[in-house]
């Protein structure tokens, strides 16, 4: 069968968030012969966020794959089991099933969750399994029946990088045609004359190409996520300089947009590598520059109503809309454990970089935490932007956290405080000592988590297993190893004393 004649695996519904997917096991089988699939392979996510996977041939797409599923060793797979407690299974979900273009050979991908072969129930540490059960509890509450997400995952395209830390050095080198820096650099070697166009520090937004040199990779990994059934809305270069860039995901309900999420990272990951380039969702690679955010749009709805809508509330909002914000502000601290999850966050969290450190609710505001956008006075379109987050987060843990909060904040009809619609960077000191802050570091973050996880507990949606797990595999994988290493600027600062 020829490419014009395969059967799509994916169909966006035009002009609607509704995507017609594969709805059974039986489905995806027959989708798969139609269209000459060799290869099946099969992902899930770990505990810090990297998608895992392996593959199968398509004689071993069989109906019981969808309802026994298929074992693997969960002891390699970092926050999952122990050696003594390995065996682990993968069950596909036939919904998520895409052909995906990145590989040569015809290759179908599905996510799976992950089951206990022992107990022959959902894994408890399954950050998928966590955000199914967050939308879950949300129905249970019957406050609403869907919660919206709508990230804006921001990242770098570089030319290079390379790094090394061991006992006796360490360093990183990041490399950019793009990058102010090298608005000097003799440019021969690499193929022709220095052309000039590098953005300027913080004056990557919006330059059109010979300034944009990443218009066409963009447009790339938005038709690929396009062809993967992810409605795309704009792509665009962001403010740094070096080759930041946001391509904006039409909003999705919380599990749908988490799994998104993961194919925008590798579609991103690997349209920049057959390019010779690399991408990266670290959220501050480039000092003294923007870094990179996740702002994540949402709302909740209930029978096709946005539940955040009032014509008569502060900035069109319901009050319902404004617990929830007074629910993440409260929780903030907490969150950011799951939000902004690496020591490399809380070098984006500082004033001075659109960083939205301040926990305070605004319109139009971006140097609030909490901001409700008013570009549309329609009732759909109401949503609060939480703009904390980072693309290191893991996103079924980072949104269904978020839920969490929001929705503790509706129970307990918890009051954001007044609105601050103007710069709070601009603030006198004595009215901006009253404004809280998220925390300045990710100890200060896990101790926040360590004190402050009832509310993520309810209706058994995140378990003490996950939480302690996840704590102690931050201390101990990442504070710690970056605690104990010489930072390269603690030469320039202390080598003479």
């Amino acid at each position: 069968m020829s490419s014009q004649q395969r059967l799509p695996l994916v169909q966006v519904e035009p002009g609607s968030y509704r995507v017609q997917r594969p709805a059974s096991g039986d489905e995806v089988m027959e989708l798969a012969k139609k269209n000459d699939i060799q290869i099946v392979d099969l992902r899930f996510i770990d505990v810090p966020g990297l998608w895992q996977h392996f593959s199968i041939g398509l004689p071993e797409l069989k109906k019981d794959l969808f309802e026994e599923g298929i074992g693997f060793d969960g002891s390699s797979i970092r926050g999952f089991q122990e050696i003594h407690e390995s065996d682990m299974l993968l069950k596909p979900d036939p919904t998520t099933a895409f052909r995906d273009p990145m590989c040569e050979v015809p290759t179908l991908v599905m996510i799976c969750d992950v089951a206990d072969p022992v107990l022959r129930r959902p894994y408890s540490r399954d950050p998928r399994y966590i955000a199914k059960k967050a939308e879950a509890y949300l129905r249970q509450t019957g406050i609403a029946d869907t919660c919206y997400f709508g990230p804006e995952l921001e990242f770098f395209i570089f030319d290079s990088i390379r790094f090394e830390q061991n006992q006796h050095c360490g360093y990183y080198y990041v490399e950019s045609a793009e990058g102010e820096w090298n608005s000097g650099r003799d440019e021969g070697a690499f193929g022709g004359g220095n052309l000039g166009y590098k953005p300027r520090y913080k004056e990557g937004y919006f330059p059109v190409p010979p300034h944009d040199t990443l218009q066409d990779i963009r447009s790339q990994i938005m038709l690929a996520l396009m062809d993967a059934g992810i409605q795309v809305e704009v792509h665009h270069h962001e403010v740094a300089t070096a080759g930041q860039n946001e391509i904006d995901m039409r909003f999705a309900p919380l599990t749908r947009m988490a799994d998104n999420v993961m194919l925008y990272k590798y579609f991103c990951k690997n349209i920049a590598r057959r390019h010779g380039k690399v991408a990266t969702f670290m959220p501050k690679p480039i000092f003294a520059d923007n870094a990179s955010g996740m702002h994540c749009h949402q709302s909740l709805w209930k029978s096709d109503k946005n539940l955040f809508f009032d014509a008569q509330g502060y900035a069109l909002t319901s009050q319902m809309c404004r617990w929830y914000i007074g629910g993440l502000l409260r929780h903030a601290p907490a969150l950011m454990a799951f939000c902004a999850p690496t020591t490399n966050s809380y070098k984006r969290l500082v004033p001075g970089y659109e960083a939205p450190v301040n926990l305070a609710m605004s319109q139009r505001n971006r140097s609030a935490a909490a901001r409700i956008p008013m570009y549309s006075d329609s009732p759909g379109a109401k949503r609060v932007e939480f703009r904390c987050p980072d693309p290191s987060a893991n996103a079924y843990l980072a949104f269904a956290a978020m839920l969490m909060a929001g929705l503790d904040g509706v129970q307990n009809k918890t009051d954001p405080g007044k609105p601050l619609d103007k710069n709070i960077y601009d603030l006198p000191p004595e009215e901006a000592k009253g404004i809280a802050q998220v925390p300045g570091s990710l100890e200060e973050s896990l101790r926040a988590l360590e004190n402050d996880h009832e509310f993520l507990k309810r209706g058994g949606v995140f378990t003490d297993d996950l939480i302690q797990t996840y704590l102690e595999y931050k201390w101990k994988k990442e504070v710690d190893p970056v605690r104990l290493r010489p930072h390269p600027w603690e030469f320039y600062l202390y080598f003479d004393i």
